[in-house]
This record gives C-alpha cells, structure tokens and sequence, in this order.
C-alpha cells in the first residue's frame, strides 16, 4: 500500500490531535462561484460515463444496467453501473475475506494513512465533488457544499480516533501482571449508505470499517451510485490494497439480501429509510448454516423531527430555524423539521412570519444554485404528493403544495405548509421525507412536549424558548438523540455533534462521536502473568 508521511497533528493516544471541522465554503465570494460554475461544467462534461464492479481489483460488467439520471433533467444520465446480484454476493464475499487476512494485521498507522490522504483528494477536489452531488441527487451549492464538508470531517475525525483506541489501556492493571484492553476488527461487513448524503454518509460507514480493520461490500444506493463510484476511485488513487473495499451497486432485494443473509457476514451498515432497515435486522438476526457468530447491525432509520416553538421565543429566529431545517436539501434529510409545534399565543405571529419566509425560496435548477432543486425520483415525489392531499384534509394549506411543470421533466415541489393539523393525524405521524411541513397549535410549553415525543421515531429536535427552565425541562424529557436549543434541527457538525436517534430512528449509533468506531470492533482482553 502507497502511504504518505503522517500529518503531524496526529499524534498517537490524542484523539483531538488537531482536529478541526472542514470550513463551509462562501458561495457569495467571486472566487468560489466560478470555481464551482468551472466544476459545474466539467463535470457535465463526465456525464454518462459507465462504472465498473470492483471486486478485489477485478473490473466486471454485467448485462443488467443501473441508470443514474439527474433528477433536475431525468433525462440526463450521470452515470451508467453494472448490477451486481446474487451470482456476485459469494465473489464479493470471498474477495474481501480475503483482504481481510492482511488489512486487518495492516498497522494503524498505514489504515490512517490511507484516511488522510483520502481526506487531502477529496479537498484539493472539493468544487468537483460538490458539482457530482448537485448532478447526480440534486443538491444546490451549499448543501453540497456541506455533504462534501462533512465527508472530510469523517475521514479526518475517524483517523484520530482509532490512535485514540489503539492507545486504550484497562482501567485497573493488577499487580504482578500486564493488562492489555485491544479493540480489534469485526471481519467483513456490509456497507448500504442512504441516495440522500451519497458522499458524506457513505464514506463516512466505509472509512469507519476500514480504518479499524475491516474489510467491506459497499453497496450504494442505486439513485446514487456515481458518487460512490468517485470515492472509490478515490480510495484507490490513495493506495487503498484490492478487496479491502468491494464496489457492488446493485438490488437490495438479490444482491444486497444475499450480503446481509450470508453465513461470513460480521456486520451490517445501514442507513435508510424504517422498513428497509427493520428487514434488514431481522435478517441479520436469523442464524445461517455455519454462522459462528451473531452479525451486528448498525442502523439508522429516519426521524420525525419536531421544533417546538415556546410563547418566550425569539419568533423570528424560531422561524428562520424552522425554515432552514424544513425546506434544506428540500426536506430530504431524517433529520429534517416536518412538524412544528408552537404555543397558542404566538401561533397567528409566528404562521406569517414563517409564510413570508417560505413565499421567498425559489425552486429550480440547483446547477443555478436555487434554494430547493428537485426530489430524488418520481416515485418520492407521487409519494409527498400523496402526503398533501391527506394534508389539505387534515388542516389548512398556509404555503405550497404543488409540483410545478419544467421543460426538463424536472421532479420539483413547492416548499409546502400546513397549519392546523393534529398531533395524531397522518402528516404529523408518518415520514414524507420532502418539503411539506405540519404546523401544530398547542396550549402550552407542557402539552408541546408531550406532542414532540408522540411519535415512534426519536432523531433529532429542537426547541425555541428563553426560559432556562423550559430548556432544562427539555433536555431531559425531550427524547430524541439529537436536541438542539434556539438552532436548526440540521447540520449536526461531526465531533461537535455525534448523530443517531432514539426507537425507530435507529440503534443510536452516534456516527462523527467517540463511541462510533467501538461498533466496529470487539474489544479484547489479555493478562500477562509478570
């Protein structure tokens, strides 16, 4: 494996070790903005390439195809990839057990190695990879921005943990004897990373596994697959040694059960939506013929996010907050504000305040930096579709609610608002996953706390309110794994913010935090009599 002389604000046993998040990129400086219209264009002219299986360096076609389209243009094609199924999941296994028998006695050292100069790439290139995510899922320049932000962290944060666990030591070392705590690799896993942060999500699952010591079948989103498919060109570029990551687009329902089902399986990363990952865990729970071991999922599974707006807030920052957490990225985030919750007494205030906002944000393109671009595919934008006219019969549509016609074929929506709504009525209960918000009335701050933990869902939440005791009450009875007081229920920033929810939102995982990488390891104990 190539590696590269380590930074030197990484030092063993220091798991800060001058970590810094990656700064967001200022769109409005002149610089930046022809530096992405240049990638914009270069990129455009990349589209339509086709992408090969790797497995264990071995570059494979197959007859079926996976399209990736730009969902702005549905008739522009980002990338065409072969479809991995069944036949490959044996192949792709034996691949990476296979490079599991080196990479996992690889030194620390070389596995951060491979990260950081990963994390370097990826920089130099961060206008081109902003410009494949605003093509392949839609993301205007900011959102991409983030997502590809956020990528960097992962890879740099992950680095400098694993020196951290590699340094662990047993709290207790007996007299007379040597006491060793080792945090050592899983095996193999399955990597299924969401189509909604196709770069940030996925390689942050991937660089997890891998710089611990293990090795991967890394099955993207078929709405998504491209960007997967630069990162592994990036993880080569870097020295990355064959089969420690396996290149698999392909059906969740062939490929992707065999993955999970089969008897080697050691772990499966998962995040999407609630009935995938539920099957998911059930399948991983059913023991298969010469299985020694019971497979790990680590799932995250969507939210119904709430921002509970209190009678002492600060309104026109409750609704600047509302807004940037509803209608970011269109909605498409599980992290995303689908309801709010406001007092009775503020609550005609606080609707126009936010409908005059929401009256503002442009929908269009997001190659031309539009506040929402498109939705992922016509199937979710029925689907939201759906939602709203259940909406319009359970309350009273403020803002919204239409897809308006391009001449393109676009999948846009309209940011949508609908006020009025009950707390047990289908918009307040189940994920859209779009641009449509429920705006609720309640009496008081107590009965809006009851309304925020009346889901099944447990992700992320927010609460506006200057009354200290109000946030105390809060931080303890608001149940969800990611609480946010007088901000956005986006954006959690990695180290800052570990991220994972509570019940159906997942197994709490806190990826970009200090446990993350425990999940990937089983810790070891060995006592040496002296």
């Amino acid at each position: 494996m190539a590696t590269t002389e380590f930074s030197t604000s990484i030092q063993p046993c220091s798991p800060q070790g001058g970590f810094v998040n990656e700064p967001f990129t200022d769109f409005k400086a002149p610089e930046n903005a022809r530096q992405m219209q240049a990638a914009l264009a270069a990129v455009a002219s990349q589209l339509g390439r086709e992408y090969d299986l790797t497995i264990g360096g071995q570059r494979i076609k197959t007859e079926a195809k996976i399209h990736s389209v730009n969902p702005a243009r549905p008739a522009q094609i980002v990338g065409v990839h072969q479809k991995a199924d069944a036949e490959h999941a044996e192949q792709a296994m034996q691949s990476a057990l296979h490079a599991f028998e080196s990479w996992s006695r690889t030194s620390t050292a070389e596995r951060v190695s491979l990260l950081i100069n990963v994390a370097r790439i990826i920089r130099a290139r961060k206008f081109e990879f902003c410009a494949w995510l605003t093509f392949e899922v839609g993301k205007n320049w900011a959102e991409a921005d983030a997502d590809v932000g956020e990528t960097i962290d992962f890879l740099e944060f992950y680095a400098r943990e694993v020196l951290r666990l590699a340094c662990a030591k047993t709290p207790i070392q007996l007299p007379g004897e040597r006491d060793e705590l080792l945090y050592v690799p899983l095996g193999v896993g399955a990597v299924i990373p969401p189509w909604n942060f196709p770069f940030a999500i996925m390689a942050g699952m991937t660089a997890a596994a891998i710089v611990t010591g293990n090795t991967v079948i890394l099955k993207p989103s078929s709405d998504a697959p491209t960007i997967a498919a630069k990162f592994f060109e990036v993880l080569e570029e870097a020295g990355m040694p064959a089969g420690v990551v396996n290149f698999c687009p392909g059906s969740g329902a062939t490929f992707g059960n065999a993955i999970v089902e089969h008897p080697k399986t050691r772990f499966i990363s998962f995040t999407g939506s609630k009935t995938v990952g539920l099957e998911i865990h059930e399948r991983a729970a059913h023991t298969q013929k010469g299985q020694i071991w019971i497979k790990r999922t680590i799932l995250e599974m969507g939210g119904k996010d709430t921002i509970l707006v209190c009678a002492d807030a600060n309104l026109d920052a409750a609704a600047d907050g509302v807004v940037a957490s509803a209608y970011g990225f269109s909605g498409q985030k599980c992290s995303a504000c689908s309801r709010a919750i406001v007092d009775g007494s503020v609550y005609d205030t606080f609707i126009e305040k936010l409908r005059e906002r929401v009256t503002k944000l442009t929908v269009g393109d997001p190659a031309a930096n539009h506040n929402l671009g498109p939705v992922i595919n016509k199937s979710a934008l029925d689907s939201m579709l759906r939602y709203i006219e259940t909406g319009k019969k359970e309350g009273r549509l403020i803002a919204g609610g239409h897809a308006p016609a391009t001449a393109d074929g676009g999948y846009f929506l309209e940011p949508t608002v609908i006020a009025d709504v009950a707390p047990d009525a289908v918009i307040s209960q189940e994920e859209i996953f779009g641009p449509v918000l429920a705006i609720i009335k309640v009496a008081n701050f107590e009965e809006g706390l009851k309304v925020v933990n009346n889901t099944e869902y447990g992700l992320t939440g927010s609460i506006y309110s200057t009354d200290r005791a109000k946030l105390d009450r809060a931080r303890r009875d608001f149940h969800v794994g990611n609480l946010y007081f007088n901000r956005k229920c986006t954006g959690a920033m990695v180290g800052a913010h570990p991220f994972g929810g509570f019940n159906m939102s997942g197994t709490d995982s806190k990826a970009g935090g200090p446990d993350y990488l425990l999940l990937f390891t089983q810790s070891k104990s060995v006592a040496e009599k002296l």
